[in-house]
Order: structure tokens, then sequence, then C-alpha cells
């Protein structure tokens, strides 16, 4: 892709487009959080916003949109006709700007960083089977939502007629909460806030003064939250699902509870947690997914040349690599033949299996077993892990392991984040909440009246955002402008965050990962408001809304 500062210095050869410029640098303020497809994008957005303001510096001072409506006030002319008039040059020069703003795409192969790691420095590398190593077809999910569903029919006496759902695909997004003692599943923030909206009783949403009455306000106290680990302890009745094999969990807890509703059954809903809980556990831990997806692999287990082509890199570079995974032996081994090749395990120094993630990680009670090529388990102790072993069960974090997580949905997100559509409605979004902050100073009822009208409109927007994501639950990653309780967990537990391990092709193993230094809310950009001759360059374009 061409470096950004040439269509930007197209653009300023006028002067009649510094407005336009003015905006722009405020525009890429807003999306600061959208890297370019160029590794280099850091320096060059940097050199853009450096540019400009330097430009800016010269020319006659921007438009202050409030001061100037403010004046023409004073002057007479009708406040209610100025203030649409600043609307729709703001309206205007937003649209002519897209151009330039679709230039700014994000690459679905990009590596992000929450903390700056450098490949070079990392001699190890462990992976997980299941969605890293290992991608499923859609047919999984409907898979453990049928067996589950029947398990509820069969062994806990659930009516039959519960037969007639079936798993609804786009439904649910990982990281939602769900509120074991009232059955209602939904979308926090980072802030613990709900995001209004995304409350949904069985298969339909409720009204948010609904929530707000039961919640007393959108605030979920911390003390009924699970912890930051997504563990539910004594009093937590707010379970968090982070895994994706958690999808059907969530559809199946909806259509059971849509079903009792639908048919006036009083049932108790700490029960119907559980019990969907327990169907789907055994779902796992009876085998029986694992059979059926061995039985016909082909339908449930996608690509696999990627996953080989990294761990032959890695391998090529002289990389020790392990794999840990809660799946049984015979499992992995079926799916790795399929995925690699029999000789799969000559790439790994130690594999685990079983391993009971996540406290596989941190409880010391459980020592290695090792395992045979047939899953039994053998009882002589371990002293050293050793290069074509099977084992089983507990490894400690005491040697500070760095982490990348997988997050499938990101592909599917950058996507819609490139489209033209996504973009002018989030730079359309960003001017119209800029205009609302300024313009609320006007408190006269005509004024007041027009700042109500593009509040609706921007209300409207948001849900508009939110539901180019999903229909019920939005982005994975935003409650509108704040970040989601999933965002907030990601940060904290991975370094580096990617679409799929096939990435990690797009770089060499001497690349450090940044992390960009987004400003904090009382920090200047990056880019100055004020240039240095106290120009200002201010403009609608503040925030970053979202999803």
């Amino acid at each position: 892709m061409a470096p950004l500062s040439l269509p930007l210095s197209s653009v300023l050869k006028h002067r009649d487009c510094l407005q336009r410029a003015t905006i722009f640098c405020n525009v890429l303020q807003g999306l600061q959080h959208r890297p370019l497809k160029s590794r280099l994008w850091k320096r060059n957005l940097g050199a853009v916003a450096h540019g400009v303001g330097q430009l800016l510096s010269d020319q006659p001072r921007a438009i202050n949109y409030a001061a100037s409506a403010c004046c023409s006030s004073s002057d007479g002319q009708d406040m209610t006709e100025r203030l649409w008039s600043v609307y729709k040059e703001t309206k205007r020069q937003t649209e002519d700007l897209i151009p330039v703003i679709a230039t700014n795409s994000v690459n679905p192969d990009t590596i992000f960083a929450n903390n700056e790691m450098s490949l070079r420095d990392i001699e190890i590398y462990g992976f997980d089977y299941d969605y890293t190593l290992a991608f499923y077809s859609r047919h999984l999910h409907t898979l453990i939502f049928n067996i589950a569903r029947d398990i509820l029919i069969t062994n806990h006496r659930y009516p039959e007629d519960l037969r007639k759902y079936e798993y609804i695909p786009n439904f649910a997004v990982r990281g939602l909460h769900y509120d074991v003692q009232k059955a209602l599943l939904m979308k926090i923030d980072a802030f613990h806030y709900i995001q209004l909206g995304t409350v949904y009783r069985g298969l339909h949403p409720v009204p948010d003064e609904e929530v707000i009455a039961m919640y007393e306000g959108s605030h979920v106290p911390l003390e009924i939250m699970s912890d930051f680990y997504g563990k539910s302890s004594h009093g937590h009745t707010m379970k968090q699902f982070m895994d994706i094999f958690s999808l059907p969990e969530m559809t199946l807890l909806c259509c059971v509870n849509d079903f009792f509703m639908r048919h006036n059954i009083d049932y108790e809903p700490v029960h119907l947690y559980k019990d969907v809980k327990e169907a789907i556990r055994d779902v796992h831990v009876k085998g029986i997914m694992y059979r059926a997806v061995e039985a016909d692999i082909e339908k449930y287990i996608c690509y696999g040349e990627q996953s080989h082509a990294v761990l032959k890199k890695l391998s090529e570079h002289g990389k020790k690599m392990f794999l840990i995974t809660n799946s049984p032996f015979d499992f992995v081994d079926r799916g790795m033949n399929y995925i690699v090749g029999k000789d799969w395990r000559d790439l790994f120094d130690v594999v685990i299996v079983q391993a009971d993630k996540p406290g596989f990680f941190n409880d010391r009670r459980k020592p290695f077993r090792r395992v045979t090529d047939k899953g039994a388990l053998l009882w002589d102790r371990i002293h050293r892990l050793e290069k074509g072993q099977i084992y089983k069960q507990d490894l400690t974090l005491k040697h500070g392991w760095r982490t990348g997580a997988i997050i499938p949905e990101l592909r599917k997100e950058i996507k819609i984040m490139n489209t033209e559509e996504y973009m002018h409605m989030m730079a359309w979004l960003q001017a119209l909440t800029g205009l609302i902050e300024q313009m609320q100073v006007h408190r006269d009822p005509a004024s007041q009246a027009v700042v109500e009208e593009w509040i609706r409109e921007r209300e409207a927007m948001r849900a508009q955002t939110k539901d180019i994501f999903n229909g019920q639950f939005g982005s994975l990653f935003r409650t509108y402008h704040n970040p989601t309780y999933f965002s907030r967990r990601l940060s904290r537990f991975a370094d580096i965050y990617m679409a799929s391990i096939s990435c990690l092709l797009e770089y060499d193993f001497q690349h450090t990962f940044f992390p960009r230094r987004t400003p904090l809310q009382h920090e200047s950009p990056f880019w100055p408001e004020h240039s240095p001759a106290g120009i200002s360059v201010s403009s609608p374009f503040h925030r970053v809304d979202g999803n």
C-alpha cells in the first residue's frame, strides 16, 4: 500500500481543503486503534499527524463551531438555522473525507500487541490444540448443541418438544455474561456496565427500562461478578463465557428459557443453568463429541495447511515446541495426523494431553503421568519430560511465559471495519458526537431542541454500529465507546493477539511487536489539538464510539 502521506499531500495542495485536513487530523485520532496494512503504520501515521500540525500552524485560525454559532446569534441570526447550517457543513466535510479514510484499512493478518514483545527472545513455543492448531467448521457447534439438548431430554427429563430447537449460529458472541438467578444473557463492558439493548431473556431482548429496574441502573456490582479469571464462587451469580466452545452452551440456555416462557412453565433458573452446564460437560468428558469428530474428521476440521506451515517454519529455525490440550490423546492424534501428517509428534519436544486447563497452570497437586499411544496412564514417577513421550496433567507458571491469543472472530470483525459502510458510519458518528459536545453550551429552548434531535440520531447510529457485527450483542471487542469485559481480559492476559497462527508466517523471528501508546483521557494525543503557534485545530472529532 502506498504511504498514507501521499493521498494526504495531494489533498493539501489546495488551500480550500485545509479545513478538511484539520478534521482529517482528528479523524485519525479517532481511528488510531486501526493499524494500517503496512507494518510501518505507526511511523506513517505519526508523520502525517506531525505534517498536518506543522502546516496548519501557518494558516488562519480553524473554525470553532460553537463560538461561530454564538457570534452569529448575537448578530440576530436565527440560532436554529445556524445550528443546522453547521450540521450540514460538518456532514459534507465528513463525506468528502471518506475516500481518504478508506485507505486506512486494517490487514487481517496483522499481529496486534498489548505488550512489547520480541520474537528474538522466544526459544520455546507452546500451542493449544482446539482453535489454535485445529480450526473447526460451523458443524461442530451444531453437533455440541444437538448432543447437549438430547442429554437434557434423555438424562434430565426435560420436555421432548425441546428437540424442535436448532442451533442458531449467529445468535451469541463470546465474552457474554449470564445472570444465573435471573436467567439473563447480556454484554458487559470493562467497567461493569451493561450495554443496554443486549440483555436477552430466552431469545428475546429485555426492554431497557426493565433492565434498569432489575439492576437499579446499568452497573453490575463487583460482588455478583465472577472473578477476573471467569470463575464463579459462592455469591457470584454472573458467569462469563470466554471459550469458543461456550457458544452452543449460551444458545442452548436461551433456547430452553424460551421454551419454558412460551409454555408458561414455572422453573428454577439456577437448576436450568446447572443442568445445561452438566450436559455440555458430558458432551466433552464422556467423549461423545470426540468420537463424532473422529468418525467424520473432514466435516468438522477445516484448513490445516497453514498450521503445518507455521510448525515447519518454527522447527526449521531451531525453536522448541510443545503442545498442551485438555483433549484426550486419541482425539488429538487423529486430528494432527489429518492436519500435519503421521510424523506430527516429531515436531514437538513435549505433548501434554488432558491438561485440565486453566487449573493446569497453578495446581501443583497433580504430577505428570506418562500416557501410552493407546491412551493408557502409566504409574511411574516422572523426573523429566522426554521428547517423543505423551504426558498428562500439571505444569506451573513459574517461568513467566509470554502469551499470544488466537481470536478467530477477529478476521470477520476486521473485514467489517474495512467496509466503506462502517467507515462512513463511524466517521459521521464521531463528528456528530463532537457537534453535540460543542453545541450543548447553548441552553435556549430552540438550540436544545436541535441538540436533542442530534442525540436521537446518535443513539440510532450507535445501534447500527452494534448490529453490523451481531444483531443481538454487537462486537466482541466494544460496547459502544468502551472496551468489553472480554477486551479487558484480553489486554490483561495476552501480550499479542491475532486471528490465527498463520499470521506468524508474515513475520521473521527477529521481529519486535510494539503496542501503541494511546493517550489516557488526561493526556494530549500524540498530535496536538493546539499547535505550537496557538492555532486551534479542534474539530467535532474527539472520541472513538463503537459497537
